[in-house]
């Protein structure tokens, strides 16, 4: 295996860091943060638990590096894709029209990991479900940013929450073996709604 960085002491790692949290991310995106034990990362991965240890602190640890390379790698909206769409309902159809790909895209990963991950859990990972969430409201977040160009104050607030719920929503569905066509009509039923409220439609 590639050896990447460098473990404590300077000694190299026997093992890809990179590729190892590759590995745990699809792992927890599969099975959920409860459903993945270190028997199962370490054997995923090939090392031992000290190993594992070692490198990432924690399964927790390692948790929040596999969400952030999640969000690196599966997780970004297409804002400029967004901002530019000639319309707000286009601009939502984008938008949701990416979250349905983004959920459905592998046949074993099914679902978002932010959207759907810890909604509940032991309280021991009490912080772990806190950052989910505050992760989720960053998302609402860039919904706002990348919905401005289309609707403005109470209303934009109150769109990108409801949408951002759709988008739990659509993550749950596919998680659940609901076909990506089948989501496809709940985004056409939204955008219609939204073009329906505007003046003129």
């Amino acid at each position: 295996m590639k050896q990447d960085a460098k473990a404590r002491g300077g000694r190299p790692w026997s093992f890809d860091r990179d590729a190892a949290i590759d590995t745990a991310m699809l792992l927890f995106w599969r099975h959920g943060y409860e459903g993945v034990s270190i028997g199962d990362l370490t054997k995923a991965i090939g090392i031992a638990p000290p190993s594992l240890y070692a490198a990432f602190g924690s399964k927790a640890d390692l948790y929040r590096r596999a969400v952030e390379r999640y969000e690196e790698t599966r997780g970004r909206l297409d804002l400029a894709a967004i901002r530019s769409a000639p319309s707000l309902p286009e601009a939502v159809r984008v938008l949701l029209t990416g979250a349905v790909a983004a959920v459905t895209e592998r046949r074993d990963e099914r679902g978002c990991m932010i959207s759907s991950g810890l909604v509940a859990c032991h309280p021991d990972h009490a912080d772990l479900a806190r950052d989910a969430a505050a992760r989720r409201e960053a998302l609402r977040g860039r919904i706002v940013q990348a919905l401005s160009p289309h609707a403005q104050g109470e209303r934009l607030e109150k769109l990108a929450r409801h949408l951002a719920a759709l988008m739990q929503g659509l993550s749950i569905q596919a998680r659940d073996g609901v076909a990506p066509s089948e989501l496809s009509d709940i985004v056409e039923e939204v955008v219609a709604g939204i073009a329906a409220r505007l003046p003129g439609g």
